[in-house]
């Protein structure tokens, strides 16, 4: 029932920094402030991996009521995370390259936005009935449509941030590295396994979310892959058993 959720979510949504280019060494200052955002970052990149692996782990294998709980508490951790970054912009400052005040201003804004946005999907969700499966999987799956709509947003968010000097001087910073998710998916469940909501210890120096770009269009086609009006007609047993 759950699937193209979770689909949608480990290839778009689990992207913070898709930290971008290389170049020349451009000085101590840009340095110092991709430290001090990355630094700030850190702990909200980690909580942005942990709730989409909570999303994934419970995607298969789980009853309507546990669904919604993973997918409220998940959305409204992302959120308040994403709300976390905007003020971790804010705190380091302008960037020092150019346009660096138009920089942080359009971060701060859609970072904002985008938490109000997953703020609108935890209130769809939250309304879902799961006593009757058959409107919560119609429901579930409007939420799903939702989120693609907000994984552009949520990819874009930092964008400017991760471009040039900036993204390379961040791409150097522990803080900004792709987070392995605390919470372990289900050996059953995981409906779109290895789609960048956690990282094996050989990928650990990888920029954050660099993988979870790459897979963007792997998780896409498995979202898209199964036609919408059959996920939303099964009930959350036969979407269990695969039926």
């Amino acid at each position: 029932m759950n699937k193209k959720l979770a689909a949608a979510l480990s290839g778009g949504a689990v992207l913070v920094l898709a930290l971008s280019g290389c170049s020349d060494d451009e000085g101590n200052k840009v340095d110092d402030w991709a430290k001090t955002f990355c630094d700030q970052a850190k702990p909200q990149i980690q909580k942005r991996a942990d709730a989409h692996q909570i999303i994934i782990s419970t995607a298969a294998d789980s009853k309507p009521a546990e669904i919604q709980a993973a997918d409220s508490k998940a959305f409204q951790d992302i959120a308040n995370a994403d709300r976390a970054l905007a003020k971790a912009v804010e705190s380091a400052g302008a960037p020092p390259v150019d346009n660096g005040e138009k920089i942080k201003q359009d971060a701060i804004k859609e970072l904002n936005e985008t938490a109000v946005a997953y703020e609108g999907l935890k209130k769809q969700v939250d309304a879902l009935d799961p006593s009757n499966q058959q409107k919560f999987a119609d429901g579930l799956q409007n939420v799903a449509n939702g989120l693609t709509k907000i994984e552009k947003m949520d990819q874009n968010a930092l964008a400017k941030l991760e471009e040039g000097e900036l993204g390379e001087a961040m791409a150097k910073q522990p803080g900004c590295q792709k987070p392995t998710a605390s919470t372990p998916p289900k050996s059953s469940g995981s409906a779109a396994p290895g789609a960048g909501a956690t990282a094996d210890a050989g990928g650990a120096a990888e920029p954050a979310g660099k993988a979870s770009a790459q897979s963007d269009d792997k998780a896409s086609a498995k979202a898209s892959a199964k036609p919408a009006g059959k996920s939303a007609g099964k009930t959350a047993a036969a979407e269990k058993s695969g039926e």
